[in-house]
């Protein structure tokens, strides 16, 4: 299987599955030096981890992160950064009705169709706990990144959205609650919203707004490597995301160059900021911001027709642990991707100097 790992200086490799011995991750190109906040990282790790709340799925795992290499006396060396983050509360037996048929909408069919073979156990590879070893990764790109800020926060789940600017939002705030949305009307709203959901049986979907802050100008490569480009690749590879925009994104479609364009004050900044705070796929120095669109989680805990292995059709319910709604848990992965991208790209950015 390939596609296992992403970026060129600062490059992440993830290994395991959702019901393996463990995850993990090996962490090349980390430069030397950099004391670890070691606390902060589990912080991350503690954000994303299932059974943190009502609302998510209630298997529960510690998400401990156990470092094998790449780091003496709490500094990085240089050398690879080699991690693990066993698995302790697997019931595997949930998906022995899988075993011979495929959920709808979810990667089972196409996993086996191309290797042949696969590890039905709680979508094994194609799980989001995969992103686990993301988290890792994103919380040591944040420490290299001190000076530049990521926010990520749920702007919408289902037909209920934040009506106000992020300008006009608190993100102190996003932590508040178990759906993550800073306005705290909205977020009870959504959480209402996602309890009716699970109740039903069923799932819902949402979109991710993130932020980031203190950006300096000049991170991207222009034509193939834009800097929106990779963003907008990283955040599709992360699970259940179905879309993404930047800036202006589509409503930009709808408007005129002359009501579109950032002008500009005399310090370089721009009057406002459509582009996104990226100009020519290279960062403007002014605020970055983009949003992620979710489906609803695939597996449901309602009777649908599918088909087995033979191609009969079969009766099939959703059973074990799941989301009823991914966006709150997948607020760390975003900014760990976000993080993943901007460190590779300040890091390639420093060898220019």
């Amino acid at each position: 299987m390939a596609g296992n790992s992403y970026g060129t200086l600062f490059k992440l490799t993830t290994f395991g599955e959702s019901h393996g011995e463990a995850l993990g991750g090996i962490i090349d190109g980390c430069p030397p030096g950099i004391e670890l906040d070691f606390e902060a990282i589990q912080l991350e790790m503690i954000r994303r981890k299932p059974g943190q709340s009502a609302i998510v799925t209630q298997r529960k795992e510690a998400d401990e992160v156990q470092f094998l290499s790449g780091i003496f006396e709490g500094k990085t060396t240089g050398t690879p950064i080699g991690f693990i983050i066993p698995n302790t509360n697997q019931k595997s037996n949930d998906y022995s009705h899988i075993e011979a048929a495929f959920r709808p909408s979810h990667a089972d069919f196409t996993y086996e169709k191309k290797y042949g073979i696969r590890d039905y156990r709680g979508g094994g590879r194609s799980s989001a706990r995969e992103t686990a070893s993301r988290v890792v990764a994103g919380a040591i790109a944040k420490q290299i990144l001190s000076d530049i800020k990521i926010y990520a926060f749920v702007s919408s789940v289902g037909d209920i959205f934040i009506d106000k600017p992020y300008q006009d939002l608190d993100f102190s705030k996003i932590e508040s609650n178990p759906v993550r949305c800073p306005d705290e009307t909205t977020a009870a709203k959504m959480e209402e919203l996602i309890r009716s959901i699970r109740k039903e049986g069923d799932t819902i979907g949402g979109t991710i707004t993130c932020v980031i802050q203190n950006v300096p100008i000049g991170l991207g490569e222009p034509v193939f490597d834009k800097l929106h480009a990779e963003l907008g690749k990283a955040m599709l590879s992360i699970n259940a995301v179905k879309g993404f925009e930047f800036g202006s994104g589509f409503c930009g479609a709808r408007m005129k160059g002359s009501e579109h364009n950032d002008l500009f004050n005399e310090d370089g900044t721009t009057q406002s900021n459509l582009s996104g705070g990226i100009q020519g796929g290279i960062s403007n120095g002014m605020d970055i911001y983009f949003r992620i669109a979710f489906k609803p989680v695939a597996t449901i805990m309602q009777k649908q027709s599918t088909i087995d292995k033979e191609g009969n059709l079969v009766d099939l319910e959703g059973k074990g642990r799941h989301d009823p709604c991914v966006v709150p848990r997948a607020v760390p992965i975003v900014e760990a991707m976000a993080a993943i991208v901007l460190a590779d790209f300040y890091l390639l950015q420093k060898t220019y100097n």
